[in-house]
């Protein structure tokens, strides 16, 4: 093994890290080295024998944490991206020690009196500043400071067991997806386009096999349930879909749920709350869970009737291919697929094509560009996945970060999309910018062929590099509030409301072309496109509700002793179509308990997208999608704010108010009865 090139600061590129150098068996010295250095700089905060001052200890504790911050960006990153056996092993090590030095930090009690002498008077503090302390407070308060006795402990306890417990969730619900595929035969590919006969084939290369293969991966299982003529082959892979974690195997995570779902209770109940619900939605934009469900249920009840109607569509569609049986779960998208073609002339196969993956990452660049002014420009260097790529991102010659894109599927990933950094913006000690990546998993194509998206992979990769720019456009000066540092039911503004740019016939016309012609696509076509953009809203809207809810519930009163039964209770009640299920079953519910941070929090994709619905009408109402005045207000309260301030002051700051409801009906053509 080399020197260990996590222990000190990085030199290469853009303070990159060395991951040429960088081995496995690197990280455990790593971070018993950088916890050590923490302690000690917390130690030497809480017994600093100078009267507390916000320098001496809010600025303190944020440099405290340096080399921690180092090891875990690139630890944390690779455990999602591109893990193995030895990253998993560590991961279930570290996760409850991490855990247990948080807990210990939270509550030491000589550190927790400095911050409290500090709240009584800010009158010194700039609104920064103040905000970060008010902050800093909150967070050591709901991790159990004020506890004593045998309740501490136990807080700490709990944490720790909810870390394992997490850790686990994780890696099980990945070992099934990497467990589990779909050999197609010759006989088995009627009805599929091309692209999805490549990319299943690039599937079968990648798991060292020949022929075709269908995985786990929703950018393969989606369009094989849309196209596959074989409603038994839809049946089977569906049904393997959405039985991830409840097979009865050594990767069932059902106890697991119920495991977590008692302590997350006794956790809340704890620090004074009556649910785990109501302690999360405290420091939210919503508030309380009856603000919440009172938002899910305002769009439950006009989407439930969409989608029934669509529903009796389809199944008359189904019949009249000669199908007798009632439409299945494994039907929809296949049916759906038929009708859009009828209703709107489109289909996906027409589409795709013009979806370019390095074109719509252009266009993704080109409309952060035309607003705020961003130029980019690629990297060669070295990353942790040969899939990897780097650019430079500077704003009027200022560098501003470096930007990284991990796009495609693998077995060593875990499934989804998101956004996440090596580094968080600062100016605490000089300008430090952020290194961010955003993960996704597309289908790859063929050597020497285009990667293809759908339109639903299109937006996934514009919304991802909302949150990118999020991070990399932040100017704050402490990290502690930087970049997407913000109210969880906040966060998904900024990413939320870029996916607005790709449907434009701005984005679109430019950027929309042919993989073998080049040529654009054509006026007409895009017009379908724009037109069909609200097709199916009723099923989309209704999946995605449901598991918001059945979240909701699970959280916001007692916890369920038996949590798949509640969650059919829940769907039940709420009279969900018999041909939908939820967008995430319970037992690969990863948003809810892979961790903690979507936890009676899944309802912030739509509390978001009630403000991206209006937000984007700002620039509706000014003429051009890409108004300089308004983008300019966008980036000065949203994008570079941080949780510089609360979300709601930042919201109304850019837009002169908060938007209701309404704005989101109309956005997803729910406005009016089915």
């Amino acid at each position: 093994m080399t020197a260990n090139p996590l222990l000190g600061a990085f030199t290469g590129p853009f303070g990159l890290p060395p991951f040429a150098e960088i081995e496995d068996a690197h990280f455990a010295s790593a971070y018993d080295a950088a916890l050590a250095e923490t302690r000690a700089n917390i130690d030497t905060i809480a017994g600093n024998p100078e009267p507390p001052s916000f320098a001496n200890t809010i600025e303190a504790m944020e440099r405290s944490d340096t080399a921690l911050d180092r090891v875990g960006g690139v630890f944390w990153n690779l455990a999602g991206a591109d893990t193995n056996d030895a990253r998993e092993a560590l991961q279930r090590d570290l996760s409850p020690r991490l855990s247990a030095f948080f807990s210990e930090t939270m509550m030491n009690r000589a550190l927790f009196a400095r911050i409290e002498a500090l709240m009584t008077d800010t009158s010194t503090l700039t609104a920064e500043q103040a905000r970060v302390l008010e902050l800093y407070h909150t967070m050591f308060v709901r991790s159990g400071a004020r506890l004593e006795g045998e309740d501490r402990a136990r807080l700490s306890a709990i944490m720790q067991r909810l870390a394992v417990l997490g850790t686990q969730f994780s890696q099980n619900v990945l070992a099934e997806e990497k467990s589990w595929q779909l050999a197609l035969g010759e006989e088995d590919l009627d009805g599929l386009p091309d692209f999805l006969v490549s990319a299943a084939a690039e599937a079968a290369r990648e798991r060292g096999q020949t022929g075709h293969v269908i995985t786990l991966s929703r950018s393969l299982i989606v369009p094989f349930l849309q196209f596959s003529t074989r409603r038994d082959l839809r049946e089977t892979a569906f049904r393997a879909w959405t039985a991830r974690g409840q097979n009865g195997n050594a990767h069932d995570t059902r106890a697991i749920v119920t495991e977590m779902l008692h302590l997350r209770e006794e956790r809340a109940r704890l620090l004074g709350y009556p649910s785990f619900a109501a302690f999360k939605l405290d420091r939210e934009m919503a508030g309380t869970p009856e603000r919440v469900r009172d938002l899910l249920m305002a769009v439950w009840e006009p989407a439930r009737a969409r989608a029934e109607a669509d529903a009796a569509r389809l199944e008359a569609l189904m019949h009249a291919d000669g199908g007798n049986a009632p439409l299945a779960a494994w039907d929809w998208r296949f049916y759906t697929e038929r009708l859009r073609h009828a209703e709107h002339d489109l289909d996906e196969t027409e589409l795709k094509p013009y979806l370019q993956l390095d074109n719509i990452i252009a266009a993704a660049f080109d409309c952060a560009h035309r607003l705020f002014g961003i130029e980019v420009r690629p990297l060669d260097v070295p990353l942790y996945h040969p899939d990897c790529r780097a650019w430079e991102v500077t704003k009027s010659g200022r560098h501003m970060g470096v930007f990284i894109g991990d796009y495609f599927a693998r077995g060593a990933k875990r499934s989804g999309a998101w956004c996440s950094s090596f580094r968080n913006q600062s100016k605490l000690d000089g300008d430090q910018r952020p290194i961010v990546v955003n993960v996704c998993n597309f289908a790859k194509a063929p050597a020497g062929q285009p990667s293809l998206l759908t339109f639903d992979d299109a937006r996934t990769l514009f919304h991802e590099f909302g949150h990118a720019l999020h991070a990399l456009m932040s100017d704050v000066t402490y990290a502690f509030i930087s970049g997407t540092s913000v109210a969880r039911d906040f966060v998904e503004l900024p990413s939320q409301l870029y996916e607005h740019w790709l449907s434009t016939p701005e984005v679109l016309s430019k950027y929309a072309l042919h993989a073998k012609t080049g040529q654009p696509m054509p006026k007409a076509l895009l017009d379908r496109l724009i037109a069909a953009e609200n097709f199916d809203q009723g099923f989309s809207t209704v999946e995605y509700v449901a598991s918001a809810l059945v979240d909701l519930d699970f959280h916001a009163g007692p916890a369920p002793a038996d949590p798949m039964a509640a969650q059919a209770e829940t769907l039940a009640r709420l009279g969900m179509p018999a041909a939908i299920t939820m967008r995430h079953a319970t037992p690969h519910f990863t948003h809810v308990f892979a961790g903690d941070g979507y936890s009676s929090g899944y309802y912030s994709y739509m509390w978001s997208e009630v403000m991206d619905a209006d937000a984007f009408e700002a620039f509706r109402e000014a003429g051009d999608v890409f108004d300089g005045e308004t983008a300019s207000k966008l980036l000065r309260h949203i994008y570079s704010a941080g949780g510089s301030a609360d979300a709601a002051e930042l919201y109304t700051a850019f837009r002169g108010r908060l938007p209701d409801v309404s704005a989101l009906l109309r956005g997803r053509g729910l406005d009016t009865a089915a």
